[in-house]
């Protein structure tokens, strides 16, 4: 059954109201919530980044059934991995395992705020792998000692764990970073609805051994951006102030490094750009169309990011349920 989530989209509302639209969410029967994790938003109109993880604390407290899940962090520069494996083992505890640590390898617009110079995307994943490594041996309990090309580890230990093991989601693009991750991750994350990515990330885990493995199936999380609107054209505007940062591809956002960076990049960026890459507007059934791209392709789980804070409230109180309805009917049930 495919499984649909909410996005609590950290750069363009408070933490306050991020907390209040989760427990909307979870009322409205939403599977699962995913967290952006940000120092800063893409572009100055989006206006917030609170810090993702004291956010989730407090809607893992705020919530009952919602899966909560980071997409994602980085676990590398800004974040050292002890400290990760940290968080992510008190949120499961206090989201009583209902938490799923999603990892990727960083955007340098949140990551050069701590002064490091900004690595090259080879560098990057081999960092990823390192962090993954620690991150795995902590989420244990045991004492952990590491000394590798990138992180040193002396003498750390988790002592608040648990009892069922905190998953991991990776964020991967392609076949070299599947074949990479897929042995140190449970569960494949993407952006774009692509069938051979499953495949791909099938059949590198149909090798490894059990003690490996996740306990069930593995899991193919998706997101799609939608600008939801009574009036169309107010939704294609809004689209564009809030999200033409979309357009450029992740290989170009990863490397830029503020908001005038991103501003500049997508000067040229016009609204019906925008419309064509994201449903906008009232028409519900357009937006199970663009969904439908993901479970077509293999994914199991989609997450709907309504665009702004506008019209966020009214999303949820108007949009949100019958769109749950709508994709609950459209998608494959077993």
């Amino acid at each position: 059954m495919t499984r649909f989530g909410y996005t609590l989209m950290t750069e363009q509302s408070g933490p306050r109201e991020l907390v209040g639209y989760a427990q909307q969410a979870d009322r409205l029967g939403f599977d699962f919530a995913v967290s952006s994790d940000h120092f800063f938003p893409w572009l100055e109109e989006q206006g917030h980044s609170p810090y993702a993880w004291s956010v989730l604390g407090a809607v893992a407290q705020a919530t009952e059934h919602l899966q909560l899940m980071t997409y994602v962090t980085c676990p590398t520069i800004r974040y050292h991995p002890t400290v990760v494996a940290q968080k992510a083992a008190t949120m499961g505890l206090l989201s009583q395992n209902r938490f799923t640590l999603g990892v990727g390898a960083g955007e340098n617009l949140n990551e050069h705020v701590v002064g490091e110079r900004w690595p090259a995307v080879g560098e990057r994943h081999d960092m990823l792998e390192e962090a993954l490594e620690i991150i795995h041996q902590l989420l244990t309990g045991d004492r952990v000692t590491y000394d590798g090309g990138h992180f040193r580890v002396d003498s750390a230990r988790l002592w608040d764990v648990p009892e069922v093991p905190v998953p991991i989601g990776v964020a991967v693009s392609g076949a070299q970073s599947v074949s990479r991750f897929s042995a140190l991750a449970d569960h494949l994350i993407a952006v774009e609805p692509d069938a051979d990515l499953v495949r791909r990330w099938d059949e590198a885990r149909e090798g490894l051994e059990p003690t490996i493995k996740v306990i069930g199936p593995s899991r193919k999380i998706g997101q799609i951006p939608i600008s939801w609107a009574p009036d169309r054209g107010e939704a294609v505007a809004r689209a564009h102030e809030q999200f033409r940062w979309f357009g450029g591809g992740w290989k170009v956002n990863a490397d830029l490094p503020t908001t005038e960076s991103f501003d500049a990049a997508t000067q040229f960026v016009r609204p019906e750009d925008v419309a064509e890459a994201i449903p906008c507007g009232p028409d519900l059934d357009a937006v199970v169309e663009a969904a439908s791209a993901y479970w077509e392709a293999g994914f199991t789980d989609v997450a709907v990011v309504q665009v702004g804070d506008a019209l966020q409230q009214r999303f949820l109180d108007e949009a949100a349920g019958p769109l749950l309805e709508r994709l609950r009917a459209a998608a494959p049930s077993d």
